[in-house]
């Protein structure tokens, strides 16, 4: 797992690196890809998406500002973006959870909880998210919009989720 690590006066976040191999075909098909760079946001960082073909500023509900997989991870080559992601939309069949600091980085110890959860679907894709500290899993959905519960999120559309291609086998 390829890491890179980036600070701020109050937090140590540790990047997975992307993994293109581990991403599955069924995403690359979509033209649903965004870059993105990490940016300071009061005492966090976030992910802000990208036009892979412009280089600028992504929206999630504007289809003319996503690229294909390959030209998302072109750009991502350039060196100017911490990695890559994929656009929900109302024009592919995914529904996506976030799972945050359910994972130990030092030891790759996940939360039972999380892992029994993810356990419930048959047809997914897990991977470690960017920070190391969590998991994404993206199955087959539909969902208006998004929610937060408890210790993920579940998103459907206009959205975006980073991908690194690092397969979490549960």
């Amino acid at each position: 797992m390829e890491t890179t690590t980036e600070s701020t006066k109050s937090e140590h976040m540790v990047l997975v690196g992307v993994n293109p191999l581990g991403i599955p075909d069924l995403f690359r098909a979509f033209g649903h890809w965004v870059v993105w760079k990490l940016v300071p946001k009061k005492d966090r960082f976030t992910k802000v998406p990208y036009s892979a073909k412009t280089g600028t500023r992504a929206s999630t509900t504007d289809s003319r500002t996503w690229a294909t997989f390959p030209e998302a991870l072109e750009a991502l080559e350039s060196g100017k973006y911490g990695g890559i992601g994929f656009v929900l939309s109302s024009g592919d069949p995914f529904v996506a959870f976030d799972f945050d600091d359910c994972c130990d980085p030092e030891t790759g110890e996940v939360d039972e909880d999380v892992l029994q959860f993810i356990r419930r679907f048959k047809n997914r894709y897990v991977e470690v998210s960017p920070s190391g500290t969590g998991l994404h899993l993206i199955t087959h959905g539909k969902l208006l919009g998004g929610t937060k519960k408890g210790g993920y999120e579940l998103y459907g559309v206009e959205r975006y989720m980073t991908f690194t291609g690092e397969v979490y086998d549960v």
